[in-house]
């Protein structure tokens, strides 16, 4: 029996989707690294009991912050957009956690700007006051060892690759990561959006709907470009066929990012019979019924897409590309 909700809900569920594919779903993504940052960070006497910890997000971190904190008895304070779900934001709320929303800048890299400055505003004023730094501080990749651990015990040792959206690096960062620290020759493909700063497609808009939680308009210090093998940016209209085609082929009901990794790796998984896939699912669908589950009608069939393979950052193009990243930096992508 657990003791708290976020010790129940911090691990995925394993689900097969055929031989050689399978789909990490998580209620909640960031949970278990968030948990044993506090942990960790308690441990070292960085923060204290009774400190407020204090972040920027409007999704997936933000809950998991806010279940973390109720679980360690710590404050816990976000700075979210004006646009943040209102089921999250009740939820946040009646958890006790302190919302704030900051006024929306026009566009996504004012937006998390001016969160950022909002942030050091509140960090020169008050006292007991942490910043956990989710797109900072590599604190946050030391949670994702435990998970790593349950791949190997259910996929028995094999040859693996995980598939993910980027983010902020450390969850498909985190997974691929420890499985190579603990002697795997894992392979890891990151999936980005077109309009993101962290694999250079900021100058490319997408005129569908900017998938902000795997990609970013500012940059994340720890996003670790040389741990991925595979970059592929992925329009909405794309990710949002494969969203549907998710649930409507495995009956699994999941979010944006969920569907644009299976996307990827369904593709991928076909053309290497012999190697075993893993979709990280980071949440469930419900924040995407209007966005995504409501224009179903639209979807497209996933399988007679395709992404172009490109070599250089002035070749991205919509609606699908990929390079060989080949686990270089960021500098080397010209």
């Amino acid at each position: 029996m657990f003791n708290h909700i976020a010790d129940a809900v911090k691990s995925p569920m394993l689900i097969k989707l055929r031989d050689n594919l399978s789909f990490a779903r998580f209620e909640v993504l960031k949970v278990y690294s968030t948990l044993t940052a506090i942990e960790q960070l308690l441990g070292s006497g960085t923060i204290q009991p009774g400190y407020t910890l204090l972040d920027s997000s409007s999704g997936i971190y933000a809950y998991s912050l806010a279940l973390a904190c109720h679980r360690y008895g710590m404050k816990c304070r976000i700075i979210a957009s004006r646009t943040v779900d209102k089921a999250l934001l009740v939820q946040l709320q009646i958890l006790g956690a302190e919302v704030e929303q900051v006024q929306s800048g026009g566009n996504l890299k004012m937006d998390q700007s001016r969160r950022v400055e909002r942030i050091k505003e509140i960090l020169a004023s008050e006292s007991d006051v942490y910043w956990m730094r989710q797109y900072h501080d590599t604190i946050h990749y030391n949670g994702y060892q435990p998970i790593a651990k349950q791949i190997v015990r259910e996929l028995g040792g094999e040859a693996v690759t995980i598939v993910g959206g980027v983010g902020s690096g450390c969850s498909t960062g985190g997974v691929a990561r420890s499985l190579r620290e603990a002697g795997y020759p894992a392979e890891l493909i990151g999936v980005q959006p077109f309009g993101s700063v962290t694999f250079a497609s900021e100058k490319i808009d997408d005129p569908g709907i900017i998938i902000a939680g795997i990609g970013s308009a500012i940059p994340f210090e720890n996003v670790k470009h040389a741990l991925y093998d595979q970059i592929h940016w992925v329009s909405f209209q794309y990710g949002m066929s494969a969203t549907v085609a998710l649930l409507k082929r495995h009956a699994i009901f999941a979010g944006l990012s969920s569907g644009c990794g299976y996307l990827v790796a369904s593709a991928e998984s076909l053309k290497h019979p012999d190697r075993q896939y893993i979709v990280i699912g980071a949440d469930t669908g419900h924040r995407y019924v209007d966005d995504v589950y409501s224009r179903h009608a639209e979807a497209l069939n996933i399988d007679a897409l395709a992404p172009s393979e490109i070599t250089t950052a002035s070749e991205i193009s919509f609606p699908w590309s990929f390079a060989r990243w080949n686990r270089r930096e960021l500098s080397q992508f010209n």
